[in-house]
């Protein structure tokens, strides 16, 4: 069970439209990480899985908690944060519909590197450990995906740890574009991040201030390489704007 005050506050019986969609089919087959597994050897997971709703800004674990299910997002968006000594929020990543996480403790046992948070209104499936490792132990190429993704939060943590030692606040705003802008839709040398970033969201995540975010953004803007729309930000020169990081980065 989580330790956490606002997990154990948040655990709420499932709506009966969601009870009547998993009785009739998986709802762990919509995860990305399952596409290899068999519906019918999902279905018997999902028994042994517990529901959670979490409200917008609700913790669902701390840092450091004792805990080691695996969560996957049924409905709405997770923030993965840590906080400064000062309190200071820290954004690593966002989770989405269809996709996972707290996977390091379940794999390695260890209280969790970071805490997790709920963005918007969630609905989350925790999956306890030992069934997350025979998942894995059974189905190799579930098992390579987790390992992909690990692979790709070294790389990502390894560019970032570069880009805070040796790169200017601009430059590490330009990159987390870039970075947003890969993981969103492309369309040639376009991309559209959708929705639109927040400045705030922007700066935890690169180590600096909302006003340089508008200011390199109010910038960007004007050299054409990105347009705001009312709902979209819009990356209109995507090969530009890499020129730019990888120029600062040397």
């Amino acid at each position: 069970m989580l330790k956490s005050k606002a997990a154990n506050e948040s655990v709420r019986s499932i709506p009966s439209v969601i009870e009547a969609e998993v009785s009739e089919r998986s709802v762990l087959a919509e995860i990305e990480l399952f596409k290899e597994v068999d519906r019918d050897a999902l279905l018997p997971i999902e028994r042994a899985c517990r529901f959670r709703r979490f409200s917008a800004h609700e913790h669902i674990f701390e840092k450091d908690a004792v805990s080691t299910d695996v969560f996957f997002v049924v409905r709405g968006k997770i923030r993965i944060v840590n906080y400064s000594v000062s309190g200071r929020e820290i954004s690593f990543a966002d989770v989405f519909e269809g996709n996972y996480f707290g996977e390091l403790s379940a794999i390695d046992g260890q209280p969790r590197s970071a805490g997790a948070m709920a963005i918007e209104d969630t609905l989350i499936m925790a999956l306890p450990r030992r069934l997350f490792l025979a998942l894995l132990a059974d189905y190799p190429q579930t098992a390579l995906r987790v390992m992909r993704k690990l692979a790709q939060m070294v790389r990502t943590a390894d560019e970032r740890i570069m880009d805070l030692s040796t790169v200017a606040a601009q430059s590490r705003v330009q990159a987390e574009l870039l970075r947003q802008a890969h993981s969103h839709k492309t369309v040639g040398n376009a991309a559209v991040i959708e929705p639109i970033p927040i400045h705030s969201d922007i700066a935890s995540r690169v180590s600096t201030t909302r006003e340089t975010v508008a200011r390199v953004l109010n910038d960007l803007a004007r050299q054409g390489i990105v347009q705001r729309t009312r709902t979209a930000l819009l990356i209109r020169d995507m090969g530009l704007l890499q020129s730019m990081v990888e120029e600062a980065r040397g």
